[in-house]
């Protein structure tokens, strides 16, 4: 191989950072390295990524493997540890070419490879510039890092560090750059991105930035929030979802589980109730919206009875695309000291919650059959309609804006049929 290659794990935060360390690494000089970012969400994606390193190096065994993101900054000695490995660099230094300038020689020792620091000791989210999102149609601009809430679960504020924001005016900057590169689509993205601004002066919240950006940057054709966090969601946010038909009718829960007593034990914010009133008043703005969200299966001193209230919140909250954990416990979290569940019953517990999510996701499609939708035709010949739902749309040229007639699905994704345009349309 040649060049730099990159592997990502995760979340949509590491698929933008990839892009930062790609860029950075380039300008570095590196060749013949192979960057990867790992996830530290869950103890099976720490072992995906150390199986994935395992076989970068039987398959380019004279490549310079580096590696980093958040299973690198909590697990340095882990990574450090394993002979695959050359270099390990923290979250902050994977963003900065001088990481890639100064890496250790081949055959040091494991101590000799780290290059992590405190990351709580960092402050400031610097805009990273990026033009262009390898393999994407849509963009993602980091608005926000870090975290400082303290789930019991949860060891990422710990690889992420406490929470910053990226200024306004650079986040602007960041969006005319992307749609200027040709972008029409365009996602905020964070850890915990409804936190955004309160480190900022005038402290500027989620939704006074999108409403911002939307009016400053009007080549913007559609813009999405990755994941939001409903008890922080302001009075902005609400008036997007009310009446900006650019802003996508789709947004993405951190729900995490359905019962009142789990809520309180994993130290999450909102109550049940709150959750479900949440999916309500937003449905009651914008009848088209659709929701998924996150859920984890299995959590510590879980009941048949609360595991069955998280299943019934995602039914009564209309839960079109549920992303499913199996409770994971992470060395140093509070949550793996708690009375545990069986590892049989959690994933049992899990595969049940899945089944649950796949009927949703099935009549949610069903309802889709026969609506007009808009579609941003993506790489590979699909699509997805402004409330996130996936077309598979063959034969059409990536970046074309088209209006479509859903025909049917085969419970994966929606087929569809152009639709003929206006006058209007085409005379634009």
């Amino acid at each position: 191989m040649s060049g730099v290659d990159v592997i990502t794990f995760g979340c949509r935060l590491n698929t933008y950072e990839s892009e930062v360390m790609r860029a950075e690494a380039e300008k570095a000089g590196l060749n013949n390295a192979i960057l990867v970012n790992t996830c530290a969400v869950t103890g099976e994606a720490v072992r995906q990524a150390r199986q994935a390193i395992r076989r970068a190096r039987r398959e380019n065994p004279h490549a310079r493997i580096i590696v980093t993101g958040c299973a690198a900054q909590t697990e340095k000695q882990t990574f450090a540890d394993m002979v695959e490995v050359d270099a390990v660099l923290g979250n902050e230094e994977k963003l900065k070419s001088v990481s890639y300038r100064s890496l250790p020689d081949f055959g040091v020792s494991a101590e000799e490879k780290l290059r992590v620091n405190d990351i709580m000791s960092v402050t400031e989210t610097a805009p990273q510039m990026v033009r262009h999102i390898d393999g994407h149609v849509r963009a993602f601009i980091q608005v926000q890092n870090g975290c400082d809430h303290r789930c019991t679960f949860c060891i990422i504020p710990y690889g992420r560090g406490n929470s910053r924001s990226v200024p306004m005016g650079a986040v602007v900057d960041q969006a005319r750059k992307l749609v200027e590169s040709g972008y029409r689509e365009v996602v905020l993205t964070g850890v915990d991105a409804t936190s955004y601004g309160a480190d900022l002066p005038g402290q500027p919240t989620l939704g006074l930035l999108a409403k911002t950006l939307l009016k400053q940057v009007p080549e913007i054709l559609r813009l999405r929030l990755s994941s939001i966090d409903s008890i922080e969601v302001d009075s902005h946010l609400w008036d997007l979802i009310a009446d900006e038909p650019r802003f996508m009718p789709h947004l993405h829960l951190s729900l995490q589980h359905g019962d009142d007593m789990i809520l309180k034990r994993m130290k999450r914010r909102h109550s049940r109730a709150e959750a479900l009133a949440f999916a309500q008043q937003a449905r009651r703005l914008r009848p088209d919206i659709a929701f998924g969200a996150d859920m984890i299966a299995g959590f510590p001193t879980e009941t048949e009875e609360m595991f069955e209230n998280a299943a019934t919140l995602a039914e009564e909250a209309g839960i079109s695309f549920l992303h499913v954990f199996p409770y994971s416990p992470r060395p140093g979290t509070p949550a793996a000291r708690m009375p545990q569940v069986d590892r049989v019953l959690i994933k049992e517990r899990a595969a049940r919650l899945r089944a649950r999510g796949e009927a949703l996701h099935h009549a949610h499609l069903d309802g889709m059959v026969g609506t007009a939708q808009a579609i941003i035709v993506e790489n590979h010949g699909m699509a997805h309609t402004e409330n996130f739902s996936l077309v598979a749309a063959p034969g059409l040229i990536p970046r074309d804006f088209q209006r479509v007639m859903i025909t049917g699905h085969n419970g994966k994704h929606l087929d569809m049929q152009v639709m003929a345009a206006s006058s209007h349309e085409r005379a634009a």
